[in-house]
C-alpha cells in the first residue's frame, strides 16, 4: 500500500475532511487530495505532522512493516515501559503476558 493509500484510509477512518486536515497540517484540502491522489508527495515534516493529526505513527504512513499500524498512544506507552528500572520493566511484561494468554484462551474457548 502507497503512502497516498494510507494517508486516504487513515483519514477516513477518522472521519476527518481533507480541508480539515490541511487546517491541522498547516496547507489546504486541495493538497491533501494531492497526497491522497499520489500527484504529490509531503516533506518529511508535512508528513510527521499528517501523522501526528490522524493519531498515527510516520511508519504506518511510509512504509510496509510489521509494526506500522502502532498508533501514537500505544507507541508512547511502548517508549514510557522502555524508560522503567529493569524490576518494574519485568512486572509490567509479566501483567501483559497475562492478558494475553487471558485473551487467547477466551478466544479458543468461544469456538
Amino acid at each position: 500500500m502507497a503512502f497516498s493509500d494510507r494517508l486516504a484510509f487513515a483519514r477516513k477512518q477518522k472521519k476527518i475532511r481533507q480541508a480539515d486536515l490541511g487546517k491541522l497540517v498547516g496547507t489546504s484540502g486541495d493538497i491533501i487530495g494531492k497526497y491522497e491522489r499520489g500527484e504529490n508527495i509531503p516533506s518529511i515534516d508535512v508528513a510527521a505532522k499528517i501523522a501526528d493529526a490522524l493519531g498515527v505513527t510516520l511508519d504506518y504512513l511510509v512504509k510496509d512493516g510489521e509494526y506500522e499500524r502502532i498508533d501514537n498512544e500505544t507507541l508512547k506507552k511502548l517508549k514510557e515501559i522502555q524508560n522503567l528500572d529493569p524490576e518494574n520493566k519485568s512486572h509490567v511484561f509479566a501483567t501483559i503476558d497475562a492478558f494475553i494468554k487471558a485473551a487467547k484462551l477466551k478466544s479458543i474457548a468461544a469456538l
